[in-house]
């Protein structure tokens, strides 16, 4: 059984020696004495087995890490975590970052989506059919202004000569559209025909409406049977527009509105709800 003093001193019984067995033995017994004599002077308990856990479960160990090669691993571990440390903090930056550049992104789209939505809105009011109507009688108007077109003649001149023919065509401006109509008194086409133009003078005051007689006008018999009435467009002095038999395509039956329809379609006269 152990002793008080071995329960004090952590020691089993079998390594322990007393002063008894130090006299049977001699100088093995004062060898011993003196070992345990020294380890009650310094405090400290041998353990013969390292591996053994003290009684208590618990061991005391001591730092590992002293000394150089100690104090060099500390720092090589310290520096490791604070590599660690900021690699984790850039990660964390550019998850950041990410999130802000992905925000703004966001917003910058929006921003676009809208500006384009009312750039839609805008042109969609531009090219509807009352815009472009009402820009066209703007250009159309323009146009007639730039090219002299403020002349105003309102009715149909009548042509007794040829030198008066020549004239007409040949003084004019050369801007103004000048509409000639041959005809004969006696072909009711003819007589229809006039009575159309008189209408389209007052319809069209910057056109200027002529006529004259075929036979004033020195046409041949044969043109007089078969090609009127006859219409002859010039400008600046050139023909461009030279229509004969018109009965082709008005039929024997027709009115100013016709007329006014065949020389639009023809680009004789440009439609007035264009500039009216």
């Amino acid at each position: 059984m152990a002793t008080l003093e071995d329960k004090l001193l952590g020691e089993k019984l079998e390594y322990y020696c007393s002063s008894s067995e130090g006299e049977d033995n001699g100088d093995d017994g004062d060898e011993s004495k003196g070992a345990s004599g020294k380890s009650r002077s310094s405090g400290l308990t041998i353990d013969t087995n390292p591996d053994a856990t003290p009684a208590g479960g618990f061991r005391q160990q001591g730092s590992t890490n002293t000394g150089p090669k100690g104090v060099v691993k500390d720092w090589q571990r310290f520096k490791q975590l604070e590599a660690e440390r900021r690699d984790e903090t850039e990660r964390q930056r550019l998850a950041l970052a990410k999130k802000l550049t992905i925000t703004t992104a966001t917003s910058a789209e929006d921003e676009e989506r809208k500006r384009q939505e009312e750039l839609d809105a805008e042109l969609d009011e531009l090219m509807s059919e009352d815009f472009l109507q009402q820009y066209q009688k703007q250009r159309m108007a323009e146009m007639l202004r730039q090219t002299g077109h403020n002349q105003q003649f309102g009715q149909v001149q009548q042509l007794t000569s040829h030198g008066e023919f020549l004239a007409c065509v040949e003084q004019e401006n050369k801007h103004t559209t000048i509409i000639i109509h041959i005809y004969e008194r006696q072909l009711a086409a003819c007589t229809t025909l006039n009575k159309c133009l008189d209408s389209l003078a007052s319809d069209y005051p910057s056109i200027k409406f002529a006529k004259i007689c075929s036979s004033v006008a020195g046409m041949s018999r044969d043109f007089r049977t078969k090609g009127l009435p006859a219409l002859l467009v010039y400008k600046a002095q050139a023909v461009i527009g030279n229509f004969v038999r018109l009965t082709d395509d008005l039929s024997d039956d027709f009115f100013a509105s016709d007329v006014e329809s065949f020389l639009i379609e023809h680009g004789i006269l440009v439609d007035r709800a264009l500039y009216n």
